[in-house]
């Protein structure tokens, strides 16, 4: 397999989910979580973003845990796509509904792929764009090479809307049918995404109550 080169871009366009979830906590690619799916005994130390709220002090039992997921956005690349995350990150259209705010991560599949982006339905047939109910495949010529790459989902040829999806693994069968945009910026916001992905199966269902959240978004 070929591998893609570094992506280039003179641009410096960068934006930020701030999450919460509940799920297990991680120390070198490690989780630990209990039967209940509901909170867990905090017995190992946490990424220096992601920061853990206890219920019960005393027990020193999670309740919910917070990090902040950043992305770099080649719009040289693929301008119209960006232009369309970037907005519904910035809250610029929420007047309209358009906004990822509020919004959760519908399908994890551990392995593979987070999905988000329907803040309309919530179940992964909604969703819209900043150009109308959707729009066309801008073009393919950046790869799913590695895990942390961000990619638009889609229901077939040139059905973009609002839903997207981090890659956790190379998934080059998805080559040349969803379009990549984006990349997780640094180290510690992949270990955000590595947390949330742990809350998923392989059904794509969240094992946990309450799905991954997006509390907040904007620009850098």
């Amino acid at each position: 397999m070929s591998q893609q080169e570094p992506i280039k871009s003179s641009s410096d366009l960068k934006v930020y989910f701030d999450m919460e979830w509940l799920g297990p906590t991680q120390e070198n690619g490690v989780f630990a979580s209990n039967e209940q799916g509901m909170s867990i005994k905090f017995l190992l130390s946490v990424p220096s973003r992601i920061k853990i709220h206890e219920s019960l002090a005393t027990l020193n039992i999670l309740d919910a845990q917070t990090g902040r997921i950043v992305f770099k956005l080649f719009k040289d690349v693929v301008p119209e796509t960006c232009e369309n995350f970037r907005v519904l990150c910035t809250d610029e259209r929420k007047d309209q509904g358009l906004r990822y705010a509020g919004s959760t991560f519908h399908r994890i599949i551990p392995q593979f792929m987070i999905q988000g982006g329907d803040f309309t339905r919530g179940n992964g047939t909604g969703g819209k764009s900043i150009y109308g109910s959707t729009f066309n495949d801008e073009n393919f010529k950046l790869k799913h090479t590695k895990p942390g790459m961000l990619s638009m989902a889609n229901a077939g040829p040139n059905t973009n809307g609002s839903q997207f999806f981090i890659t956790t693994a190379v998934t080059s069968w998805l080559d040349g049918k969803h379009v990549v945009f984006g990349e997780v910026a640094d180290e510690e916001s992949m270990k955000v995404v590595r947390a949330i992905e742990a809350t998923g199966s392989s059904s794509g269902t969240v094992k946990y109550k309450k799905r991954p959240t997006i509390v907040a978004c904007g620009q850098l």
